[in-house]
């Protein structure tokens, strides 16, 4: 048996996620202005964005995208007490995937293999949702 709060592991770990993206959006911003690429008023406008910046802008928008489902089933989990280690394997295990499907965004972008990852991050936050209605059934 888990503790109920353990929960908050994979949610922290995903949050930590979206703050390395952050990072990487500005990393990508600086670095397209010191090469010359862009002009900071350059990133007023996306569509006149970096393609590198542009990319990592785009990932740091999914992770508030299917990530805020998952906020909110970690938490409904949590306060209906159906957070024990069925939910927290299917936490840890939307967090893998995610950590993938941004890297890979923010690398070799293979749209193919993102979309694949981002289905079985969308199945495996289902299975969140499922676990809680049969809890509260």
């Amino acid at each position: 048996m888990t503790s109920s709060t353990a929960i908050f592991w994979p949610v922290l770990a995903q949050v930590l996620l979206i703050y390395v993206v952050y990072l990487t959006v500005s990393a990508r911003r600086i670095g397209a202005i010191k090469a010359g690429t862009a002009k900071p008023s350059d990133f007023k406008v996306p569509a006149i964005e970096p393609e590198p910046s542009a990319t990592a802008v785009r990932n740091l928008s999914n992770q508030f995208e299917l990530p805020v489902l998952f906020f909110a089933a970690c938490l409904s989990l949590y306060v209906t007490g159906a957070a024990g280690t069925a939910a927290l394997v299917a936490a840890w295990a939307f967090v893998l995937v995610r950590v993938v499907h941004a890297y890979v965004h923010l690398t070799s972008n293979r749209v193919l293999l993102r979309r694949r990852l981002f289905i079985v991050s969308l199945a495996v936050n289902l299975v969140q949702w499922l676990l809680l209605a049969i809890h509260i059934a």
